[in-house]
């Protein structure tokens, strides 16, 4: 975590740039339809009209949801940003995962629908959160550290509710439902560490060099920057869908 940090211009300019780039990124892939919690109308229409048991179809849309996933990745960069010990990773990020199964089992076999706005908004504040937790804001602003393991864990069970939402949307067929579910789950695990393991190389290298602290506060800054932008996204959504 960061908490002294000189701030100069230069890394002022440095990060308007990045978070300029990142959000461009993401306007992009809205812009193109491939929403963090949504599915491709390829996939769309795949998992409206499949029935019975499909494990390699499922495995493969859970990973690829995952490794696609922007808003995913994002927090999950976020939550690695500053652990170095494979156990710790391991921890934070098995956290995450149960509270993605929880939600995404349970909303879909039990048929909990909720706004798809309000929780892709919510998803995006996970990103905003953990971001400023990096920079030490909480500690400034409140004389406290929030327990990071908790509010993984509980961003998780959002994270999951927003698939869950998305899938009842498609009206998925109960025939097989658990087991394409179970099967869909292990997928997003497997896309889950994939892309840990990119960002986690790429770490390390980074780590390794002088500017890692000198730039740790400009990238949660930009990352901040992306989460803030996709909760406008979501609450404009919101406000223009909402009934006149």
């Amino acid at each position: 975590m960061i908490t002294n940090t000189i701030w100069s211009f230069n890394d002022k300019k440095r990060t308007l740039l990045v978070g300029f780039l990142i959000c461009l990124a993401i306007m992009w892939g809205l812009a193109v339809d491939a929403f963090a919690h949504g599915v491709t109308q390829g996939d769309k229409g795949y998992i409206a009209e499949t029935s019975g048991v499909q494990i390699i179809p499922f495995l493969y849309l859970g990973a690829k949801h995952m490794m696609t996933g922007y808003d995913h990745l994002l927090f999950l960069f976020g939550v690695v940003f500053f652990l170095y010990k494979l156990k710790d990773v391991s921890l934070y990020v098995t956290l995450f995962a149960v509270g993605h199964i929880i939600t995404l089992l349970g909303g879909v076999l039990f048929e909990i629908r909720f706004n798809p706005y309000i929780i892709d908004a919510i998803i995006g504040f996970s990103v905003v959160y953990k971001a400023l937790d990096n920079m030490g804001a909480y500690q400034r602003w409140f004389g406290f550290q929030p327990n990071t393991k908790v509010a993984t864990f509980i961003f998780g069970l959002f994270h999951g509710f927003g698939l869950a939402t998305k899938i009842l949307d498609y009206e998925i067929s109960k025939d097989g439902l658990l087991a394409n579910l179970i099967a869909f789950n292990v997928g997003v695990e497997l896309g889950q560490i994939l892309a840990l393991v990119a960002i986690l190389i790429a770490m390390n290298y980074w780590r390794k060099t002088t500017s890692f602290m000198r730039r740790a506060y400009s990238v949660n800054t930009a990352l901040m920057m992306a989460g803030f932008l996709l909760m406008g996204y979501q609450i404009t959504g919101l406000l223009v869908a909402a009934p006149a």
